[in-house]
């Protein structure tokens, strides 16, 4: 019979560290301190009320499967909670004991313990950590009675749909939803968040976008309250992403997602995910991630087609009260044919232009502000059509201009991508390399002055760039 706490600690240890993801161990486990043992009761020290919750309500089973294994069938376990005064004058930590206290648990007994001051900060600035107070971060109007359903969404708000009607158990876990800018993914993200949470009120759902958890990220680096920022979001039932591409050369804030999406994957909570490119054409991303980002569905949002732009004005001018004859609605949708943002966007304008000026909204005044508006409208030029439009112009697939070899007409090609993205873009040097063959700033800049010197010392070579030039201008 062993009779030493740390001793009976140790080997504890040892089987749960074989039977649990060792992210968790990290967590839970390696925190606790053995403090006594007798009387076949053996007492832990854990840092906080919300860390001994944690741990009756996620690993009781592992922790009296591992005990019973060392110490026998009549071991008792009980906590030590270091708790705060809330005397400010006299702050010193302090240790509560208290036993077990889930049903199925070694020991049974009731304990009222208040809200410690170790309880983990919430990143959204709400007070306390009880599931109802924590805020999804939803805007009500982005509900699937607001999202218009076509040809260039249906899978995606389809799986969304049904995600909603069971979260975390279907096949699409995660889901992510990627596209252009304007083509409703933070739409339909939402909706699901919305929908979940009237069908399943007692879920924990959460929108953030991914730059906001970097900023909730290094902020509690810098406090020192990592484990905390871990914990709050190890709670969620539905976690939402925006913009997961925003990761890209985040090393932390990648790492301390990972686990977070291998904790609720795991746990079978749901997680969604958008993003403006395809797992598979994101730079800057480790591979470990975009690996699970394909574990689901990923389901592309496409360009509207007509029809669907017309629905999608004739419901948000019923929405408003409005009346619109049908020739200049189907002007408008006949000319603003990016994305569903500029086509609301230009029915606003449509509204202000006739309010403003006393105006009715007439085919004459929609075809003056359409026009207007479409002239004015410069194209933005990503780094991905400009290493399309290269590509085209050298006739060589994309995927090569991206790949590592050396070849001299692809490096060429490359560098040539690489100054055009550093000219007719704001991404910055970093951004530009990853996302053309996975290169650091420094190449972006060697081939940056490359290229100048080629402009001034070959003729052919000028030709191309002027070429290339009227091209992405077009």
């Amino acid at each position: 019979m062993i009779n030493n706490h740390q001793d009976i600690w140790e080997k504890c240890l040892r089987i749960i560290k074989d039977n649990i993801p060792s992210i968790s161990f990290r967590t839970w486990f390696e925190p606790i301190v053995p403090k006594k043992y007798s009387d076949s009761i053996l007492i832990i020290q854990v840092p906080s009320q919300f860390f001994y919750e944690y741990l009756e309500e996620h690993y009781i089973d592992i922790l009296k499967t591992s005990l019973r294994r060392i110490i026998g069938k009549e071991v008792k376990l009980e906590y030590e909670v270091i708790m705060k005064n809330a005397d400010v004058s006299n702050s010193k930590p302090y240790t509560v004991k208290m036993p077990t206290k889930n049903k199925s648990s070694l020991r049974n007994k009731a304990v009222n313990i208040p809200i410690s001051k170790d309880t983990p900060r919430n990143p959204f600035v709400i007070p306390g950590i009880k599931k109802m107070h924590i805020d999804p971060q939803l805007n009500s109007e982005f509900s699937f009675e607001n999202y218009i359903e076509g040809e260039c969404n249906r899978l995606a708000r389809s799986a969304g749909y049904a995600i909603a009607g069971k979260p975390g158990g279907t096949a699409f876990n995660p889901l992510f939803l990627y596209s252009g800018n304007g083509l409703g993914k933070t739409h339909l993200a939402q909706a699901i968040g919305i929908e979940i949470k009237n069908q399943y009120p007692e879920k924990i759902v959460l929108f953030v976008t991914s730059s906001k958890f970097i900023l909730q990220y290094t902020e509690a680096v810098r406090a020192n309250e990592t484990n905390d920022f871990i914990h709050f979001y190890q709670m969620i039932d539905v976690l939402i992403i925006d913009d997961v591409q925003d990761f890209a050369g985040k090393e932390g804030s990648q790492n301390v997602f990972f686990h977070i999406f291998n904790h609720l994957h795991q746990s079978g909570k749901q997680l969604v995910l958008t993003s403006d490119k395809a797992p598979v054409e994101l730079q800057g991303l480790e591979q470990r991630l975009l690996s699970r980002f394909k574990w689901g569905l990923s389901a592309d949002l496409q360009v509207p087609d007509y029809e669907t732009r017309i629905n999608i004005l004739k419901h948000k001018i019923y929405k408003d009260g409005i009346e619109i004859s049908n020739e200049v609605i189907e002007y408008i949708a006949s000319h603003i044919t990016t994305n569903v943002r500029e086509l609301e966007g230009a029915l606003i304008s449509l509204l202000a232009q006739a309010t403003l000026n006393k105006k009715d909204i007439t085919l004459d005044l929609a075809k003056q502000m359409i026009d207007k508006l479409v002239k004015s409208t410069k194209r933005e030029i990503s780094i991905d059509y400009i290493q399309k439009i290269v590509c085209d112009y050298f006739s060589m697939p994309v995927e090569l201009l991206r790949s590592k070899t050396r070849k001299r007409e692809i490096v060429q090609a490359r560098q040539i991508a690489m100054f055009f993205a550093k000219s007719l873009t704001k991404s910055s040097l970093a951004t530009i390399g990853s996302q053309i063959g996975g290169k650091d700033h420094a190449t972006v800049l060697h081939a940056c002055k490359t290229v100048n010197n080629l402009i001034d010392t070959d003729k052919g070579f000028k030709t191309y760039i002027s070429d290339i030039d009227k091209k992405l201008k077009m």
